[in-house]
């Protein structure tokens, strides 16, 4: 028997573990079909789709240099999305307010005058720093002070 990547064959399961099946082919060749390649669906558990001994059919992938046999039986049905599902973009939602303050401000269609932008800054600013002041007034006032002098 001349194995060749592309070619369907039966064999029997002989060996199941976590990452995989390993499948007897005939003529002393095994070949394993990788957990990814079981089902087109998502494998959590190997057992839950073949069992020791069970004779499945298997599509050989890819033959190594070294003369492991890659093989697959998702792809043998054509169970495989033929092209991967893209991503749809999503546009940022323009109804939504910002979470928490972080001085951002509603656009609005009236300009503000450079004052009044001026104003809110100053505004913003010194309420900023009493509170700076305030939480480091605070630290520094509950701990005592350090280096024993």
């Amino acid at each position: 028997m001349q194995l060749e990547v592309g070619t369907i064959l039966e064999g029997k399961v002989t060996g199941i573990t976590k990452f995989g099946v390993f499948v007897e082919l005939g003529e002393g060749k095994t070949g394993m079909v990788h957990i990814s390649e079981v089902s087109s669906n998502y494998v959590t558990e190997i057992t839950d789709h073949v069992k020791e001994n069970q004779i499945v059919k298997v599509k050989v992938l890819s033959i190594g240099e070294d003369g492991k046999i890659r093989l697959s039986m998702k792809k043998l049905n054509g169970d495989e999305p033929k092209e991967k599902p893209q991503p749809q973009k999503r546009e940022p939602r323009q109804d939504r307010e910002p979470r928490g303050d972080f001085g951002f401000q509603k656009k609005t269609n009236q300009p503000m005058s450079f004052e009044d932008m001026l104003t809110k800054f100053k505004q913003s600013s010194d309420e900023k720093m009493s509170d700076l002041k305030r939480n480091m007034d605070s630290k520094r006032g509950s701990g005592g002070r350090r280096g024993g002098r």
